[in-house]
């Protein structure tokens, strides 16, 4: 167990664990993967007036958001009870130097202070970099008919189109973002 709490898996085992979420989804009831729907789940749940989320979540959503409790569930327990150490991010000398440069200095840590914390949030380009990513993201998701998640592991693997354009866009926009927006909000 101790190899398992404290090492990354191999990518051949990951990835194939991952791979097999698919035929497993497909089995249980033809489900599709993805965690952003469970927004609208929680609203419908809530019992919403508007149309959109009038429906059966208990029939379309239930699942999906007990897979959702899961791996925040999973998570915690990670952290609680599996870490035996802090982590420590690998990052390469050329990435090291880069990320310097634009006045990141905890590159160790999985989340950097300055864009992760109260501090860096209570800057106007922090806020604006937080309200505007949420929106952005929200609005994609929406417009993309679900999350990178969804598109990524369960369109692509079933030869959806709109899937590829939809993992093409999520790329293009995260370079967008390294290269354009986080060097103007650092």
């Amino acid at each position: 167990m101790d190899v398992l709490s404290t090492s990354p898996w191999p990518w051949y085992l990951a990835g194939a664990l991952i791979g097999l979420v698919v035929p497993a989804l497909l089995l249980i009831g033809g489900k599709q993967f993805g965690i952003s729907a469970n927004l609208r789940h929680l609203c419908a749940l809530g019992g919403s007036r508007l149309p959109f989320f009038r429906y059966d979540w208990r029939r379309e959503g239930a699942w999906n958001l007990v897979f959702a409790a899961g791996l925040m569930l999973g998570g915690w327990i990670g952290a609680t009870f599996l870490m035996r150490s802090p982590v420590t991010v690998a990052v390469s000398d050329a990435t090291t130097r880069d990320l310097r440069g634009l006045g990141l200095t905890d590159l160790g840590s999985l989340a950097p202070p300055e864009l992760v914390s109260w501090p860096a949030l209570a800057t106007v380009p922090g806020f604006l970099t937080l309200v505007m990513g949420g929106l952005l993201v929200g609005f994609g998701a929406r417009w993309a008919g679900g999350c990178t998640s969804g598109h990524a592991i369960s369109g692509l693997s079933s030869w959806q189109k709109p899937s590829l354009l939809a993992v093409i866009g999520f790329f293009a926009g995260g370079l967008v973002m390294t290269h354009l927006v986080l060097p103007w909000v650092l």
